[in-house]
């Protein structure tokens, strides 16, 4: 059984844990850690989405590796994200994001805020990728509706910035 999960879903783990340490030799070790307590904990599942499961594990395996060592992982360069930057406060997003839909506001929680691709929110949520794309796309607009409705007009931060051409 965890070998056939360990060969399903490794690119998926060392590929989510290699994104966010941005060490290949690192995010391997954490990789193969998750599966080590995928395996000890292999009773206790519940057989839900197995590649949710694991990538909730590499989460835990990595925050608990952060902890250890007490060393801050870098962050990326604005300009290797390819993301605009905007003159934004934090807590006028937060607001916004709140008053959207639980749904939208979930996706765009795993994929903005805590840097899940589209494939790694499709293993979690059991959609399809082409599903994920569509309902974040909602979700971007629902928000879109929600931080224009606090009085900041797309025109002040750009009128494409969602990608409508408008």
């Amino acid at each position: 059984m965890i070998e056939e999960l360990y060969r399903q879903y490794w690119p998926l783990v060392c590929g989510f844990l290699l994104r966010r340490t941005r060490d290949p030799h690192l995010a391997e070790d954490l990789a193969q850690e998750t599966f080590i307590k995928a395996t000890r904990a292999l009773l206790g599942w519940r057989g839900e989405n197995p590649g949710a499961w694991l990538l909730a594990i590499a989460r835990n395996v990595l925050i608990d590796h952060v902890r250890r060592t007490r060393r801050e992982l870098p962050l990326p360069d604005p300009e290797e994200l390819a993301v605009p930057a905007f003159d934004v406060s934090a807590v006028e997003v937060r607001e916004a994001l709140d008053r959207v839909p639980e749904q939208h506001r979930r996706l765009l929680t795993l994929v903005y805020l805590e840097g899940f691709s589209l494939v790694e929110v499709a293993a979690m949520t059991g959609r399809t990728t082409a599903a994920v794309k569509t309902a974040i796309w909602r979700a971007r607009a629902a928000f879109a509706d929600s931080y224009g409705a606090d009085g900041h007009g797309a025109d002040s931060y750009g009128a494409d910035s969602y990608g409508d051409g408008a």
